[in-house]
């Protein structure tokens, strides 16, 4: 360790928390620090490894094994059983075996061939399948060995000068090689430049990150640290010299719009681009419009910059090849009124229907110039990342967590810009090495080996009620099958609780959001009042910055106001009651139409109406009618929103458990109306469970309705597994034969 302290990277090792771990576990330790910091290393990406002695489970005998972070796995959450295991004898031996391969055909179908070879070196029959990065670890003579993707070092890797800048930054501490791609004949540099600079304490790869070793584990570490603070204090200090952020990027030609104008921009730009970019498959954005995003779409450089791409392959497997950045004209305007926010947003879509269609044309000439005759097919020809000056940046993923990582790439590419041009001049991997990184077989094969697509992945639903009862189950039934859930209750704390379920079950997903990058996972809460419009159309904004979109929205949303004695309700109540039961669903679905429309994409509507709507019951009139009136809500709804959207109703009977409908209080009236014996000493849950067999033994199932039966129903709506079924209103009751079709 050189460094007393740091001021670019965090230095997280303590070293009473490694004294009694075992070597692996120090390793598990080294490689959740150093993944822990966005500044060493990105989501996924890196490798660390160490090789320790262990015990042959057929020999008995000590061997050297290579421990080594596998293929696919996260520096920042690695725990054991992400590490693959390996003989390293056996691995120095394939030495010979890649040379055998070599002399008989091209190196690209000898780096292909060997990665099978890495199976016959397994130690103990680890099922981990281990990285292509595996020999870069191996044939280095140092038993601890870190490979990152700080910025700062990719800022120099990526400069046209960055054998130069390596020697002036780094002395001979450590050593420049060109780009070579991940794989045997790097290690085999990686070994000869351990052996010809036995002083060195690591290696800078052209394009791509940085590989240091150490004897100790924690001189690994901190040679990490060492080296990542020496570059970036290099470049930081030329960054002042310069001017600073009013000089990066060639400074500023665009003003930022106003931040409450660029939330309304996005909530109505963010569908109909979702449309667009998702004509294959479904994408679900993520937005970023702070400061430092701002400061890079906004400058004179950007669209040079952007149109070069980026240079580290963990980047641009995630950003595509380049990004699409729409030019326009810088905006003069002071006052952003309502008829300039929508001509404003008229001359985006434009702009970005022409800018869509050459970016796909370029990706397609780029995919047919560069491929190969055993090439993948072309995957989807549209932008990852779209970056528009005045607005910022908006990412595109399968799911909310790619599309997060996806925005953290591409700030880690704006990084590299920033200081490779503070440096020198950037500049980016040439393109047929690009292609054969994205197109490479290994990935192809790593891409096929992933779980097949769930059947609301890709999907943003939109649950209304979400903070108890029925929606509350809807949501956590929906989120199983692969949808990202925005819960919705009148009490946003109902809400937020719910989402927050549902994230401690699936987590936050990877990636790590940092400054500016919606920072919301599988589900977020959001409150609304569905009887006010300027609620509902908040509510909505809210979903479109974080997801980008809707496809399913679900009302379970409902108002059950019990009669007094005599057995009415205030007028005020029949009010409340239509306007929840009725109103609200029409205000959801009348505000929620024009984003389906925008999209252009297929979407569900779903309604819980009430068996009641069909089956009168005395002291319920207002509920009952209201119901009825959903009912044919429903159907209305489906004339309207028709072809584009589906819209169904799901009509439970009495569903007594979880319900916010049934607090104690109503649950011992209907006991007493129903002369159900109880005891005032029974708990809240013995008493509801009473109730809803009473109300079970009136079924011909005789069994309790439950929130996940009717959850079951939503679910079902909400798949293309009833595709063909539309203004129809499903019973979940248990068979309630005075509510049989009429």
């Amino acid at each position: 360790m050189t460094q007393t302290s740091y001021q670019y990277v965090d230095d997280l090792w303590k070293d009473e928390e490694v004294s009694g771990l075992t070597p692996l576990e120090r390793l598990v330790y080294r490689s959740n620090k150093l993944g822990s910091d966005q500044r060493i290393t990105n989501t996924g990406g890196g490798n660390t490894s160490s090789k320790l002695p262990e015990t042959d489970p057929l020999t008995r005998e000590s061997v050297q094994v290579l421990w080594v972070k596998g293929s696919g796995g996260d520096l920042r959450t690695s725990k054991k059983e992400n590490f693959a295991s390996l003989y390293q004898d056996k691995l120095l031996s394939l030495q010979k075996v890649y040379s055998a391969y070599s002399e008989k055909g091209p190196k690209t179908q000898a780096e292909d061939d060997m990665v099978a070879m890495y199976n016959h070196a397994t130690f103990n029959l680890n099922p981990r399948a281990c990285s292509i990065d595996t020999p870069l670890h191996s044939f280095v003579p140092y038993n601890h060995v870190d490979h990152t993707h700080p910025n700062a070092v990719i800022s120099i890797a990526a400069s046209t000068n960055a054998e130069a800048l390596t020697k002036e930054v780094f002395g001979e501490e450590i050593v420049y090689t060109p780009w070579l791609r991940p794989g045997f004949e790097l290690g085999l540099e990686m070994q000869r430049i351990a052996k010809e600079h036995p002083n060195a304490k690591g290696v800078l790869l052209g394009q791509h990150g940085l590989i240091n070793w150490a004897k100790e584990d924690r001189d690994c570490y901190y040679t990490s640290l060492d080296l990542i603070e020496k570059a970036s204090r290099y470049i930081e200090e030329k960054y002042e010299a310069k001017g600073g952020d009013a000089a990066a990027f060639g400074g500023q030609a665009h003003k930022s719009l106003p931040e409450e104008v660029r939330q309304r921009v996005f909530s109505r730009l963010l569908p109909w681009l979702r449309g667009q970019v998702s004509q294959e498959k479904r994408l679900i954005g993520t937005v970023q419009d702070d400061d430092k995003i701002l400061r890079f779409v906004n400058s004179n450089d950007a669209e040079r910059l952007a149109e070069l791409g980026t240079s580290c392959p963990d980047h641009f497997l995630r950003t595509k090849i380049k990004p699409l950045y729409l030019s326009l004209d810088p905006i003069s305007e002071t006052e952003f009124g309502e008829d300039w926010e929508e001509s404003f947003l008229n001359q985006l879509k434009s702009q970005l229907t022409v800018a869509l269609e050459k970016y796909r044309a370029d990706y397609a000439e780029y995919y047919n110039r560069c491929k190969h005759p055993d090439s993948p097919p072309m995957r989807n020809p549209n932008p990852t990342v779209v970056l528009i000056p005045g607005l910022g940046m908006i990412t595109w993923g399968k799911n909310k967590s790619e599309s997060r990582v996806t925005a953290e790439f591409y700030n880690c590419a704006v990084e590299v810009m920033r200081g490779a041009e503070t440096i020198d001049r950037y500049t980016s991997l040439p393109q047929q090495e690009a292609f054969d990184i994205e197109y490479w077989r290994l990935e192809e094969a790593k891409l096929r080996r992933m779980p097949p697509e769930k059947e609301l992945d890709r999907q943003i639903s939109v649950v209304i009620g979400a903070g108890s009862g029925i929606g509350r189950e809807v949501a956590h039934r929906l989120v199983q099958e692969g949808s990202q859930i925005v819960c919705v209750d009148v009490r946003a704390s109902d809400a937020e609780a719910t989402a927050g379920e549902i994230t401690d079950i699936y987590g936050h997903g990877i990636g790590v959001a940092g400054s500016g990058i919606s920072g919301c996972g599988p589900a977020t809460g959001v409150g609304c009042d569905i009887t006010d419009r300027e609620s509902v159309r908040a509510m909505l904004q809210e979903v479109m910055l974080a997801y980008g979109g809707v496809d399913n929205i679900v009302i379970t949303a409902g108002l059950f106001y019990p009669p007094d004695t005599t057995g009415h309700i205030p007028d005020e109540k029949w009010r409340q009651t239509y306007d929840i039961n009725v109103m609200g669903g029409y205000i959801v679905a009348d505000e929620a139409a024009k984003i389906w429309r925008e999209q252009g994409l297929s979407g569900n509507l779903i309604l819980a109406t009430s068996a009641n709507a069909v089956v009168p019951k005395k002291g319920s009139l207002a509920y009952d009618t209201s119901k009825a009136a959903a009912n044919h809500l429903v159907r209305e709804l489906a004339m309207e929103l028709s072809p584009l959207v589906r819209v169904n109703g799901v009509a439970p009977a009495t569903v007594v458990k979880g319900s916010r409908m049934f607090p104690r209080e109503r649950v011992v009236a209907s006991l007493t109306k129903y002369q159900i014996p109880f005891n005032d000493s029974e708990s809240d849950e013995d008493l509801r469970e009473k109730l809803a067999q009473f109300y079970a033994e009136r079924t011909l199932t005789k069994s309790p309705i439950t929130p996940e039966d009717q959850a079951e129903a939503f679910f079902l709506l909400a798949s293309r597994r009833l595709s063909k079924t539309t203004g129809q209103i499903v019973p979940v009751d248990g068979g309630l034969h005075e509510a049989f079709l009429r």
